[in-house]
């Protein structure tokens, strides 16, 4: 698992299973608080990573200890939503499709 939000960005696009994000056409922006900002592009299985923010059907901002925890398995992210450490803006339905990811 990459130990920072960068290494985790920059490694997305080889790690994600094409069948679980076939059909998916979604972006999203990650504002990662202290690490950086990450905008995300789903396109029917093709995972495309690119530095910065921009227009997306959801932005997701949480701090860097919030989201390796995430990315780990060791914080559901629906619990760090209900507690405020993990905020969500655009397309709520958009942001449920973000389990495929991980």
């Amino acid at each position: 698992m990459p130990d920072t939000a960068r290494e985790f960005f920059e490694t997305l696009e080889s790690r994600v299973d094409p069948s679980k994000t076939a059909g998916m056409t979604n972006s999203y922006v990650f504002d990662i608080d202290g690490a950086g900002m990450w905008k995300v592009d789903v396109d029917d299985g093709k995972v495309t990573v690119t530095e910065g923010g921009g227009d997306a059907d959801a932005t997701i901002s949480a701090s860097e200890e919030t989201f390796q925890k995430i990315a780990a398995g060791e914080q559901n992210a629906t619990s760090a939503y209900m507690t405020g450490k993990l905020k969500v803006k655009g397309d709520m339905g958009a942001a449920m499709k973000l389990q495929k990811l991980f």
